[in-house]
């Protein structure tokens, strides 16, 4: 494997694939690793695709195919009967990665898929793992792993050891369990290799260990495994038995997928698209949150005829309306932002009170910086000294507002079990621009008319 992706021309693989020049594309394909070939995959046509999948290796395009774009994906395999889905892709997954890839097909499909399957403790390695939601433990975990029992001598965990290693594709950690499968410990290969033959497994093992249960969520698993450095995490059943273990290749999946959804929830996107996706499935991923926010304008635009007389006596109020909006808008953004950051990786610190405390703080000094700078600019290019007051009092009581705001929608959101990334998108500066402007016409009501 010693080919650059970047100089491979996608134009010369189709003519290659026109021309059926098999030996070169077999030479390609051996110079690439999965995640290169999907690449290439990815711009092809189905049945361009489908050519070049006949000319990798099974094992090696079952891999490919995990790498492959989601509705590319989704395309190739409807164009694939069950058996050869089954036996050329399922086949060859390891449990977690086959169980990811049924979770994508229709449910009329699945058990017939599993039926096909020939390796039947696969296929219930397999259904054990689908009963499980995607964003557990249970449904992030593979049933692939080595483990030996307490009461064994070396000698017979060694030739267990090796039986079960051809199973599984990497050995990060060897497990040791009691007769009835609970999870006691880890046994250290470096022990193993210089212990006497005739040494029970039970004088060898360490028996501090760090497991999650099935039912935790991917977010803890992802947490535990970052805090304490871990690569691979047993998992573990209500009674303690060792049911499988997590890879941290399967958490970074789990955690880009997570961080992709959270990006798309701030952005106003409601649903899981892409730009490839079809214009009716992208237009309904976005057109809740633009609804709301035509909403949310209208609201703001009856706040504003609320308060008409009084732009009509003092019209250059207006001129500030826009900022007014946009400060409230962005001040709020940052204070949930941070406030969801701290959520996602459990690093918030102290209550409710202390959070909205400090930011009533840090809103009161960026209100003091922006007001003066506002204040000095529209005392040299506003004729009244009025409107510079009134504007920046305003400016400065949306600032600390807004923080306050955006401080406390995510912090609630969490406690009522709602993701908490929805409050750093079109739902916080909606909601800012409309009070924002509340205020501004309130101060404006209660200072601009008294100094005039």
């Amino acid at each position: 494997m010693g080919i650059d992706i970047k100089n491979i021309q996608i134009d010369d693989v189709r003519q290659a694939i026109s021309e059926q020049q098999r030996d070169y594309l077999m030479q390609l394909l051996d110079e690439l690793y999965p995640a290169d070939i999907a690449e290439i995959i990815n711009e092809l046509s189905l049945e361009e695709a489908k050519y070049l999948y006949t000319l990798i290796e099974k094992e090696e395009a079952a891999s490919v195919l995990m790498e492959l774009e989601e509705d590319v994906r989704e395309k190739f395999l409807a164009s694939l009967s069950t058996q050869e889905i089954a036996h050329d892709f399922i086949d060859n997954l390891d449990s977690d990665d086959a169980a990811d890839l049924i979770n994508e097909l229709p449910d009329n499909l699945r058990e017939e898929i599993l039926a096909h399957v020939e390796d039947r403790q696969q296929a219930q390695d397999i259904a054990d793992l689908l009963i499980y939601p995607t964003n557990s433990a249970g449904g992030l975990m593979g049933k692939e792993l080595v483990k030996v029992n307490v009461s064994w001598y070396v000698v017979t965990c060694i030739r267990e050891m090796r039986r079960q290693a051809e199973e599984v594709e990497n050995v990060y950690t060897v497990y040791v369990v009691d007769d009835n499968n609970v999870l006691k410990g880890l046994l250290s290969l470096e022990k193993l290799l210089i212990a006497s033959p005739r040494t029970k497994i039970a004088e060898l093992f360490t028996p501090d260990i760090i497991a999650v249960k099935a039912s935790q969520t991917g977010e803890e698993v992802a947490q535990i495994m970052n805090k304490y450095d871990l690569v691979v995490l047993p998992v573990i059943d209500e009674l303690g038995r060792l049911i499988g273990r997590i890879t941290i290749d399967d958490v970074v999946d789990f955690i880009k997928e997570e961080a992709e959804r959270d990006y798309q929830l701030m952005s106003g996107i409601s649903q899981d698209i892409e730009s490839s996706d079809k214009i009716w499935e992208i237009t309904q991923g976005r057109l809740f949150w633009l609804i709301i926010a035509l909403f949310g304008g209208i609201i703001g635009s009856r706040v504003i005829a609320n308060y008409e007389d009084q732009i009509s006596i003092n019209p250059e109020m207006a001129f500030f309306m826009p900022l007014i909006a946009a400060m409230g808008g962005n001040v709020g953004v940052q204070s949930s932002a941070l406030i969801v950051k701290a959520l996602a990786n459990h690093s918030l610190d102290g209550g409710i009170l202390s959070k909205l405390a400090k930011e009533v703080t840090i809103g009161l000094i960026n209100g003091l910086a922006c007001s003066t700078i506002l204040l000095a600019y529209s005392f040299f290019f506003t004729p009244s000294l009025a409107l510079s007051l009134t504007v920046s009092t305003a400016l400065m009581t949306v600032i600390v507002f807004a923080s306050v705001f955006g401080t406390f929608v995510p912090l609630a959101l969490n406690k009522l079990k709602i993701d908490p990334a929805l409050a750093t998108g079109p739902f916080i500066t909606t909601s800012n621009d409309i009070i924002g402007l509340f205020i501004y016409f309130m101060i404006g009501r209660m200072m601009y008319g008294f100094f005039v």
